[in-house]
């Protein structure tokens, strides 16, 4: 399953937020209409992103939606994740070109909520799962108590293991974050060949899994205090969880001190990773008999990543969420639409096909084998990026990228988080 493309520059964000404050500044504008504004009748267009809806899905929300409102059609727009942040700051900002319900990336998700382009869906959340909707999902929607789009599905990321290797070692899967880091080291130092060799491949740029140390020593990326959002790096747990990443990356990683985690199946197929913290689809590329490696793949294990106190470590979640466009004059059928879409029926068939669904409650369905209990078990405490108006920017900016980097390369980590958290704050808040 893949990860949700985060935005890929500042001058990006900086577009979406100053197209779309406009939308979200007119809330009170006629061409907004209130469910008792919105026609008896429509076509609703939805934006489904990429292949990973099945269609048998989309056939499912199609007919259901048809029968259930006589003399009203659904239309499923599938779009490119390539382009989807221009291409929606365009369309969400004109009622007369906006879908009625968009999929948009979770990390993409607090641009457009905080600059106004999704509808108030506060009031239906307890008819959409309440409680059963994965939390951190949520939490990313939400601004100033108010939630602008629900969870569609999950991707978690969880720990690839070989486990020829261990069991060589004489090592036993760890269960807690100290093991996890005794194990990565133990590795790298069983397996001196190649020189590059990872106990836990970790390249120096990669802060989406780095983050998962800050979270499990209870630091943050970021904290709101009264509607202001500031780094929280330079906090002591912040820092003790740099101080973890950066025993990983000098002690237990060979990877490239300046390079990113794309790619993870190459150094994993040239022998050169014990360990490595991937989201479940790079399974797929393992077994790919053009791209991967499916006799190594024949050894590959997986567990998640074990937090200080022995249960799933916070790691960053991927994922889609979905939302009702703030300028659809169709703002009943459209919500009529998302709840069919987080129906157990539609969740149903997401989870047989491989997607984490968006409630808990139906995660058993994802399997019993090894790589749906990690799965389940990544999900069970994963995490979003900080939902602050200006996160685009900050990821635009490479800021985390860079103090990663300077981490894994030896720098002073209270240091360079200070000075990280002086890059960010001007640019969180919009």
């Amino acid at each position: 399953m893949r990860i949700k493309k985060t935005l890929a520059g500042a001058a990006l964000a900086t577009l979406a937020l100053t197209a779309l404050g406009a939308c979200g500044s007119d809330s009170d504008d006629s061409s907004t209409k209130s469910e008792g504004d919105s026609p008896k009748t429509a076509d609703i267009r939805v934006w489904l992103n990429g292949a990973d809806t099945p269609q048998e899905a989309r056939d499912w929300l199609k007919s259901t939606f048809e029968d259930e409102n006589p003399g009203s059609t659904l239309t499923i727009e599938e779009q490119q994740w390539d382009g989807l942040v221009e291409k929606l700051t365009t369309a969400l900002s004109s009622e007369s070109e906006t879908p009625d319900v968009v999929e948009i990336g979770n990390t993409q998700a607090p641009t457009f909520t905080s600059a106004g382009a999704f509808a108030d869906l506060t009031d239906q959340l307890a008819t959409l799962g309440g409680d059963d909707l994965l939390p951190g999902f949520v939490d990313g929607a939400t601004v100033d108590g108010k939630t602008y789009a629900v969870p569609y599905y999950a991707g978690s990321k969880y720990v690839f293991y070989r486990t020829d290797l261990l069991e060589k070692a004489g090592l036993s899967v760890p269960t807690t974050m100290s093991e996890f880091v005794d194990t990565a080291i133990a590795l790298k130092q069983a397996n001196p060949k190649p020189a590059n060799f990872s106990g836990f491949w970790f390249p120096g740029q990669d802060w989406r899994n780095g983050v998962a140390f800050v979270w499990d020593a209870g630091g943050d990326l970021a904290t709101e205090d009264g509607g202001e959002w500031t780094g929280a790096l330079e906090s002591p747990e912040s820092v003790a969880g740099l101080e973890t990443a950066q025993k990983l990356f000098t002690e237990a990683s060979g990877a490239a001190k300046d390079g990113n985690e794309a790619d993870p199946q190459t150094p994993f197929c040239a022998g050169e990773v014990g360990m490595m913290s991937a989201p479940g689809w790079v399974m797929g590329l393992l077994n790919d008999p053009k791209t991967g490696c499916p006799d190594l793949a024949k050894k590959v294990g997986v567990f998640a990543l074990p937090g200080t106190d022995g249960q799933p470590a916070p790691v960053l979640l991927g994922g889609s969420d979905i939302a009702v466009a703030a300028k659809s004059p169709n703002q009943e059928l459209a919500q009529k639409a998302v709840a069919l879409m987080l129906s157990d029926d539609y969740q149903t068939i997401m989870a047989q096909n491989g997607l984490t669904p968006a409630k808990n409650s139906l995660t058993s369905l994802l399997g019993d084998d090894a790589f749906a209990q990690a799965t389940i078990a990544a999900a069970s405490n994963a995490k979003l990026t900080p939902a602050a108006p200006g996160w685009a920017t900050v990821e635009g900016s490479r800021v985390l990228e860079d103090l990663f980097s300077a981490i894994a390369q030896g720098g002073d980590v209270a240091e360079l988080a200070a000075k990280a958290d002086e890059q960010m704050n001007p640019q969180l808040n919009g």
